[in-house]
């Protein structure tokens, strides 16, 4: 069967629904197409990790209504090949999508442990993983978390809150090494503790079999893990299969311009899988979060009805942790020059991150309403020193 589609989506995440609400938004007439491999309609997927374990939300409630646009979703389906020539994806039923103008939004996919585990062992990203996870996670139950990155805090901070006895297994020394000052990620890898979560920090996962019961984990130390399920948050790869086989330019993602505009005219790429530069950062980048993708998503699809706008937005993402909180803008990396300004050590307070002068980062730990600032502070030329920084933005 062929479809037709004026705009064609592939990819049927947060970037997908941001592009196709877009593009109604400038083209009223547009016939959207919107192909995606999971059989759910696109969703918030920041809940997964955090609002869903909380209650605050159901299921139900994380669907962003893409229907409502007028797109024709074509669900439960991966594209495998792309003709630029003819202007023609092919899916894996045999089904064919002509466009005029298409979407890259396909995503990224976890990346993969070297053994198997069973059912138990969940590689964590999609709502039918939520799902299968949330039958396991009741109160009581024993749930191995793999990976101290930024699912793995919010999924062992979750779970544990929930009532279930978490392990949490990655190699680093502490949490969040990397992006957060020593002090602070020694202060969260304790918080963990005193929250009753197992922390096995310098540890990795060398092993797994599925039991009746769960499965069983064979840890670098030598010692077991007999739990309930165990989930795997180990950063993810972004999906390029199908533009390398198209012979569009890839590297760490989909290379797009300012326009998110790929090196074909008429394809352009948002979200996990785009990689653009950054104009106040000055480098090529990926971003892998809901912000980047929903402004990504909704600034492609203008561009694809014919706007002409530039993606300039400054990476944002946010996390809740128990009842710690941040959010933070630009890069977090602490071989930066790193300027801590406590209202209260390692409880609200504001942290930034220098490059020859110029603030690369800011982390807003416990403190709210400060983002549009800390963007305008990225903006700015400089020169900057802890002298001038402290006190530049509230503390909380």
């Amino acid at each position: 069967m062929e479809h037709v589609h004026d705009y064609l989506i592939i990819g049927g995440g947060m970037a997908a629904d941001a592009a196709a609400k877009a593009i109604r938004e400038v083209d009223a007439a547009a016939d959207v197409g919107i192909v995606g491999d999971e059989t759910s309609a696109p969703y918030q997927r920041p809940p997964l990790s955090k609002g869903l374990w909380k209650g605050d939300k159901s299921p139900a409630d994380v669907d962003l209504g893409t229907a409502a646009s007028g797109a024709t979703l074509h669900l439960g389906r991966r594209i495998e090949s792309l003709d630029r020539q003819a202007h023609v994806a092919r899916d894996d039923r045999g089904d064919s999508y002509r466009y005029r103008r298409l979407l890259l939004a396909t995503g990224a996919t976890p990346r993969r442990l070297p053994f198997e585990g069973g059912k138990r062992l969940i590689h964590y990203r999609t709502l039918a993983d939520y799902q299968a996870l949330h039958g396991v996670a009741q109160p009581g139950a024993y749930i191995a978390v793999i990976g101290g990155g930024f699912i793995g805090c919010e999924l062992a901070a979750s779970l544990a809150s929930l009532g279930c006895k978490v392990s949490i297994v990655f190699p680093g020394k502490v949490l969040g090494a990397g992006r957060y000052p020593d002090g602070l990620a020694q202060f969260l890898t304790d918080y963990y503790g005193h929250h009753g979560v197992d922390v096995r920090a310098g540890t990795q996962v060398t092993g797994s079999n599925p039991t009746d019961g769960g499965v069983e984990l064979t840890l670098s130390d030598g010692s077991l893990l007999r739990v309930e399920a165990a989930v795997a948050g180990v950063g993810v790869t972004p999906n390029t299969a199908l533009a390398e086989q198209a012979g569009l330019a890839v590297d760490d993602g989909i290379l797009v311009d300012a326009h998110l505009r790929s090196s074909d005219p008429d394809i352009w790429a948002a979200g996990d899988v785009a990689n653009f530069h950054s104009v106040s950062l000055d480098r090529r980048m990926r971003v892998e979060h809901e912000d980047a993708a929903v402004s990504m998503g909704r600034l492609a699809g203008r561009v694809m009805a014919g706007v002409a706008e530039e993606y300039v937005t400054q990476p944002f993402f946010y996390s809740d942790l128990f009842d710690l909180g941040y959010e933070a803008v630009g890069l977090l990396d602490t071989r930066l020059q790193v300027v801590e300004d406590w209202r209260e050590p390692h409880r609200e307070g504001v942290v930034y991150y220098l490059d020859g002068g110029r603030v690369r980062g800011v982390l807003l730990w416990n403190t709210w309403d400060q983002v549009d600032a800390a963007r305008a502070l990225i903006a700015e030329p400089g020169p900057f020193d802890a002298a001038s920084l402290r006190g530049r933005l509230p503390r909380g």
